[in-house]
């Protein structure tokens, strides 16, 4: 059974930073066989997607976090761990942030629980 697990959220002030970290476990879980992506949900708005690294490494960024936002993986891949380290914050990236591994060969799609993002004025 595959795990995802996301921590790093907090309480930031405006124009502060943030990594987020997203870890895969269980199963025989290889990070290089699937895409990652970071998604986010504010209260009473639909999820989004913030941004995508495929598996040759090619990044894809929402228009809202070009530019301040940045995913990538672990240089190790064995330790099966995704980062969207997240800079300039604003009050509107405030939003719950969830981790996402996708294969479409695999026909696997894993989504950890999320983990708060809060950015005050």
């Amino acid at each position: 059974q595959v795990q995802v697990v996301e921590s790093g959220g907090g309480l930031v002030q405006a124009g502060e930073s943030l990594r987020l970290s997203c870890a895969a476990s269980g199963g025989h879980f290889s990070n290089s066989l699937y895409a990652v992506s970071w998604h986010r949900q504010a209260p009473g708005q639909e999820r989004e997607l913030v941004a995508r690294i495929n598996i040759g490494g090619r990044t894809n960024y929402a228009d809202s976090v070009k530019d301040r936002f940045t995913i990538s993986r672990d240089r190790d891949p064995r330790k099966n761990v995704a980062y969207l380290q997240m800079n300039s914050l604003k009050p509107e990236d405030t939003a719950t942030y969830y981790c996402n591994f996708f294969s479409q060969r695999l026909d696997r799609d894993y989504w950890g629980q999320g983990t708060q993002v809060t950015v005050s004025s």
